[in-house]
């Protein structure tokens, strides 16, 4: 990446924020009444007058409404009650109905619970101290793009954010970003998980966020995630050999029996929700996968699944029914892809029990 910054490059760089909603040229900090008024009233205009929205219960906010052709670069975003998943990000290209983004906040930037912070290090996605959530995937986009926020909460919530992006000509063969959130609570029995399915067209799937909730004792991760490419039916194309193999870890990411956790540029494991005694039920692993060095091409269609399975006595396997939530993040040429229904705000809500 850094032998290409040595290129000239016709390329105009703006940031859409509540100081520049429009990221226009020299709009920026213009503010005279803002979230930051009262803080500001010695000093005026140009000195942090409105550096965050409010995002009132009920209520969905644009906070990017952009005309034009070039890509998003960089969103960092943070929110002032760690509302979480009563946080709904979308994002629409090229004035689509349907969003090609739709998620959780929490979850779309691979932290699905974040009220004990863990640092999350990585080629797309960082968490940095206390709650700075960053996206580094890149989102073409030929006529426009429009970013919402909708707050399922009851309560208001303040939102710090920075849209980094590109005005520039695009290839004509750039595909469109697409990001999907699904929860099985809990995985039908002997039934996988779906992270993905009925995706039409070509492209390449580039990521995995998974928030998994064990819901009995001992190991939880011996299933397989399956990717059905082009056609495949009752077998795939491809074949994991365990959820950790998958997510870049082995024998049940454990050290001296416990649990570690761990954060790379292109896997981690970076929390264990509250608790940490090894193999003990009501425990939630948050863990990522990017496909970044080694994308997952199709050229029709994608599906991919992933199983619940753990152990039961005279070491034979026993499908389990665990919480199990993902993220998939893909790139393809088709804006017309139709999602599932999005969960209401009780079928989001993360309720744990500790014994």
């Amino acid at each position: 990446m850094l032998n290409s910054l040595t290129t000239k490059k016709n390329i105009r760089t703006f940031s859409i924020s509540p100081e520049n909603f429009s990221g226009e040229k020299g709009k920026g900090g213009m503010a005279t009444e803002g979230t930051a008024s009262r803080a500001a009233r010695e000093l005026g205009q140009g000195w942090k007058v409105n550096p965050y929205i409010i995002v009132k219960g009920g209520q969905t906010y644009v906070l990017a409404d952009v005309k034009g052709q070039g890509a998003i670069k960089h969103i960092w975003l943070t929110d002032s009650s760690a509302a979480g998943r009563l946080l709904v990000l979308r994002i629409f290209f090229d004035g689509q109905k349907r969003p090609a983004v739709e998620a959780p906040l929490s979850d779309f930037f691979a932290d699905a619970s974040y009220e004990d912070f863990r640092q999350l290090t990585s080629a797309a996605m960082c968490i940095n101290p206390r709650r700075g959530l960053n996206c580094y995937f890149e989102m073409p986009y030929f006529r426009s793009f429009r970013i919402e926020v909708e707050n399922l909460a009851e309560a208001e919530c303040g939102i710090f954010y920075q849209i980094d992006c590109e005005e520039k000509e695009l290839p004509p063969d750039t595909l469109y970003f697409h990001a999907q959130f699904r929860r099985s609570n809990p995985t039908a029995y002997m039934q996988p998980h779906v992270i993905l399915d009925n995706i039409k067209g070509r492209g390449h799937y580039v990521g995995t966020y998974m928030y998994w909730g064990a819901k009995s004792n001992d190991w939880w991760g011996e299933g397989e995630i399956k990717f059905y490419i082009d056609g495949d039916k009752e077998f795939p194309t491809i074949c994991g050999t365990g959820t950790e193999d998958y997510f870049c870890g082995a024998y049940s990411f454990a050290v001296d029996g416990k649990y570690v956790e761990y954060s790379t540029p292109y896997a981690g494991m970076p929390k264990i929700t509250r608790s940490n005694n090894f193999f003990n039920s009501q425990l939630y692993f948050s863990l990522y996968r990017w496909h970044i060095t080694d994308p997952i091409y199709f050229e029709e269609d994608l599906k991919i699944t992933m199983q619940a399975l753990g152990w039961r006595s005279e070491e034979r396997y026993l499908p389990l029914q665990d919480d199990i939530s993902s993220v998939a993040y893909w790139y393809s040429d088709n804006l017309e892809d139709e999602y599932p229904p999005f969960p209401s705000r009780n079928d989001l809500e993360l309720i744990r029990t500790y014994g």
